[in-house]
């Protein structure tokens, strides 16, 4: 299959997948108990700029700005930019926009105040009526580029004047990423000979300090044209989860017991070395938490061996009930090579996923794009049950989510399947319903 019909494919799965979801906020400017759970906060309520002062000031702009009908509006009166009180570094934010016709804005991150307006020094999600403004949707300057340095991919989805967008803006490790309407269409490193090349090539390149800043508020820009924002909200991804549960404390393997396909006990084949839990991956089995857990956020990272390089097999089991053997009734989030995001369907355990006809094959529900990094590297999941819907994340991107899964507390399991794997960072926010 050609690139450009991937790309196309895997932004069809997305809007499949997205407007397959149900809403996950109930009401406007609100946060589900989900959301909560995995450290989302709300910057703008529906009722208060609370959060928010205007660029190299103290308060919140008296004019220019305006709440309306649950939006935070800025419409022409000349308020000037504002930013976020709090600042941040690795950040998730998402927010609804839409703008009346010919309008322009953009959302700026990691700003700093040396110079006299927030795209001085902030990289700027674009926010455009591209039609108004007569430029093409994969234009460096179009809605949801990183303006005047990357343009949209071309499976770009973008509304019309008059109805809202949603945007998501992921910065982590120095790359960003920008979605519009579920489909990513910027990925771009913030640091290094490529980032150096563009903003060389860019009106930034004479802004001593533009895009340097590690850490730096938000902003919202007033371009003197009406836009309409709403459901802003950010988690701050350096920062635990709220009530978050350590599963592993990077010392010893307290809170977890094992099953192997042999007479192996658990520390012949895990083990714990500078922080990482290390599975040898032979004999087949798996250590799994003494605790059960029914409805939770649950991070962690894994990578293969950094040394062999060498693919392997894995998973993370959730759900897990009694008995113990090769493989227990759960619900699987794969983590193989290539493959990590796939849902397994073990001894019986039912899930419902989109468009099954292309994703199912027996008891596998395949993921609906590659997400990994290279192997050898580590890799985030992020693993959200929620009563019966259950959502996989790997490195910041939804690649697989179903919905009336089996909901009952069941134990959480990390397989022994073939080749070493590492695991660290194993924590967990339960969702209070």
């Amino acid at each position: 299959m050609h690139r450009g019909s991937l790309l196309v494919v895997c932004a069809v799965l997305a809007l499949v997948t997205t407007s397959w979801a149900q809403k996950e906020s109930p009401r406007a400017n609100a946060l589900t108990p989900a959301q909560r759970a995995a450290g989302w906060t709300l910057l703008f309520d529906g009722r208060s700029t609370d959060a928010w002062r205007g660029y190299r000031r103290k308060a919140f702009p008296e004019k220019g700005w305006r709440i309306e009908d649950d939006c935070l509006v800025v419409g022409g009166g000349g308020g000037g930019d504002i930013l976020t009180k709090a600042t941040y570094e690795n950040f998730e934010l998402e927010l609804d926009w839409k703008v009346a016709k010919g309008s322009n804005s953009g959302i700026m991150f990691r700003v700093t105040e040396r110079h006299g307006a927030p795209w001085q020094t902030g990289p700027e999600c674009q926010i455009l009526d591209d039609a108004g403004h007569n430029v093409k949707p994969t234009d460096p300057h179009a809605a949801g580029a990183l303006y005047d340095l990357q343009a949209p991919a071309d499976t770009k989805v973008s509304r019309p004047v008059g109805e809202f967008n949603h945007a998501r803006i992921l910065v982590k490790d120095d790359r960003v990423r920008h979605w519009l309407n579920g489909v990513k269409i910027i990925d771009c490193p913030l640091a290094g000979s490529v980032w150096d090349g563009l903003v060389a090539k860019s009106k930034f390149n004479q802004y001593e300090g533009f895009g340097a800043s590690k850490r730096g508020h938000i902003a919202l820009q007033d371009h003197g044209t009406t836009v309409w924002f709403k459901n802003i909200r950010i988690r701050d991804l350096d920062a635990p989860m709220p009530a978050e549960v350590r599963l592993f404390d990077g010392k010893s393997l307290d809170g977890w017991t094992s099953f192997l396909n042999g007479d192996e006990k658990m520390e012949d084949v895990w083990s714990v070395k500078d922080g990482v839990l290390v599975c040898k991956g032979r004999p087949a089995g798996y250590i799994r938490t003494k605790t059960t857990y029914e409805n939770f956020v649950l991070k962690l990272e894994w990578r293969f061996d950094p040394v062999t390089r060498k693919p392997g097999n894995s998973g993370v089991l959730i759900r897990m009930t009694p008995p113990d053997k090769v493989w227990p009734r759960s619900l699987e989030a794969q983590l193989e090579s290539g493959n990590a995001g796939d849902f397994w369907l073990i001894d019986g355990f039912s899930i419902e996923t989109p468009e099954e006809r292309f994703r199912a094959r027996g008891r596998n529900r395949a993921k609906t794009h590659m997400a990994e990094n290279p192997v050898g590297e580590w890799n985030e999941y992020e693993i959200v049950a929620d009563g019966g819907d259950v959502i996989l994340r790997v490195n910041g991107e939804e690649v697989n989510r179903g919905r009336n899964a089996e909901v009952h507390a069941g134990h959480i399991c990390l397989q022994s399947e073939g080749v070493p794997i590492h695991f660290r960072n194993i924590r967990l926010a339960p969702i209070a319903r």
